[in-house]
């Protein structure tokens, strides 16, 4: 098996390709407008964050707690809850459930923690067919594709490109490639999986401790056909979900909601308490919930805490300037963007994915607009700072840090290296712009350098002040 390009390839690939720009453009823009809209018209937007992400460490520091009456209150409903340590314990349960089933169809609604843990790995290798209900993830599955985005899977796909799809994917194929027709299509396709599947899985976006009850936030209604009709409802969850009552998750639903699609709630908000009982119309025969840690317990004890408070909005990527030239594959884990920068090393260690929290400007746009006031950046300095303690750093980039800071603690000489590197970049200029520039190619290969002024800030100060007297 050949190595993975990293991740310096695969944004470079990214960068190189103008039809995804056009379809990352297309539906981060739209996001970050319907957001703005959102907000003003919830004038109590802060206070609600403020609630929101005292709910949510309110749960982290007392975890073990919620988990506990999560558990009594699921199994008293007639849930069996499963605990999984990590990812592979997480697959075997699923895995093993699903074979005891005799099931030969699962039917899976959007959930990133299957994603996470590789479940549809799992179902494959364990020769269980698996078909994905929400839009989006029906796309990438006709594509071979992973996510690349947490609430729009497909977003580096444009209409063009899932018409073809489509029509290879779909027997008959669409009449027409306008959006209504496909989506007719895809709904043809998928309600003979509905109503023939064994199992179904979910994810959950909250965990109800007081009523032992898991909640889903659709817009298509897929999760409900993906976990009402089967005989097997399978619902995997991290540990982090845990809100302590129904009048919590409704707090954070007005968050989340806003932050993810622009709307004030969405299409469907479903609360599944237990498998179905003597009189009720509809619902599985069973019903499992798998509790995922996965390094969330490692998180409790370090200074990544606070991202447990994530509520998987989204709202970080789709106004963060480096997702929105890459795109969410460059990133090569499960969560991208600034979130996934964070969560990925913790998942599959620093080592492998070092460069994730370099990847940004720090400009500090992720952390204005999440809805429960994480704070990104600080948390992606802390793994620069853990990099270059552990020795991870590349020999040539800590020597050439190493040059600089000898140069910036020495304003004479920096002052000489200004003063010389100035005219020597003006040299470059064309038009205001630097098109190429020696040691500069990593950033010149994309994007044009402004042209420096022919003085420095500090000269130009130096020259007002003294024109002032």
């Amino acid at each position: 098996m050949s190595a993975r390009p990293d991740f310096k390839t695969r944004a470079g690939a990214a960068l190189a390709d103008p039809v995804l720009k056009v379809a990352i453009d297309r539906t981060t823009g739209n996001a970050e407008r319907k957001r703005a809209a959102a907000l003003a018209a919830f004038p109590e937007f802060e206070t609600a964050r403020a609630r929101g992400q005292a709910i949510k460490d309110h749960v982290t520091a007392h975890l073990g707690h919620y988990l506990e009456q999560f558990e009594r209150n699921a199994t008293a409903r007639g849930a069996q809850v499963h605990w999984a340590a990590d990812d592979a314990e997480a697959r075997a349960i699923v895995t093993r459930i699903c074979l005891a089933a005799e099931a030969k169809l699962v039917t899976r609604a959007k959930s990133m923690l299957g994603e996470e843990i590789g479940l549809p790995h799992a179902l494959a290798d364990a020769g269980i067919e698996r078909v994905e209900t929400d839009l989006a993830e029906h796309i990438i599955q006709l594509a071979g594709e992973a996510p690349s985005h947490i609430i729009w899977p497909a977003m580096h796909r444009t209409r063009e490109q899932v018409a073809e799809l489509f029509k290879t994917g779909h027997q008959p194929p669409p009449a027409a490639e306008d959006p209504a027709t496909m989506v007719q299509s895809a709904r043809r396709v998928l309600r003979e999986k509905f109503l023939s599947a064994d199992i179904g899985i979910s994810g959950a976006n909250f965990l109800v401790a007081d009523t032992g009850a898991t909640c889903t936030v659709t817009n298509e209604g897929n999760a409900e056909l993906t976990t009402t009709p089967p005989r097997i409802h399978i619902v995997t969850a991290g540990i982090e979900k845990l809100v302590p009552s129904t009048a919590h998750a409704f707090a954070l639903l007005r968050l989340l909601v806003r932050s993810a699609t622009g709307g004030e709630m969405t299409q469907y908000t479903t609360f599944h308490a237990g498998p179905r009982r003597p009189g009720d119309a509809d619902g599985p025969e069973e019903m499992h919930i798998v509790l995922v840690d996965n390094g969330r317990s490692r998180m409790l004890a370090d200074e990544f805490r606070e991202m447990l408070r994530c509520i998987r909005c989204g709202a970080c990527m789709n106004h963060c300037v480096v997702y929105r030239q890459i795109g969410g594959h460059a990133y090569g884990g499960t969560y991208p963007g600034p979130m996934g920068s964070v969560l990925t090393p913790v998942l599959d260690g620093l080592a492998a994915s070092r460069d994730l929290p370099n990847a940004c400007t720090m400009n500090g746009r992720c952390a204005e607009v999440c809805p429960v006031g994480i704070p990104l950046p600080t948390l992606l300095r802390a793994w620069r700072r853990r990099s270059w303690r552990e020795g991870l750093e590349p020999g040539s980039l800590r020597a050439g840090i190493g040059i600089w800071a000898q140069v910036a603690r020495r304003p004479r000489l920096y002052r000489l290296a200004t003063r010389i590197g100035l005219p020597l970049m003006r040299l470059f200029g064309k038009g205001g712009w630097i098109a190429r520039l020696p040691l500069a190619g990593g950033w010149t290969a994309h994007r044009d350098l402004p042209r420096p002024a022919p003085q420095s800030f500090m000269d130009q100060y130096r020259a007002q002040q003294k024109a002032r007297k």
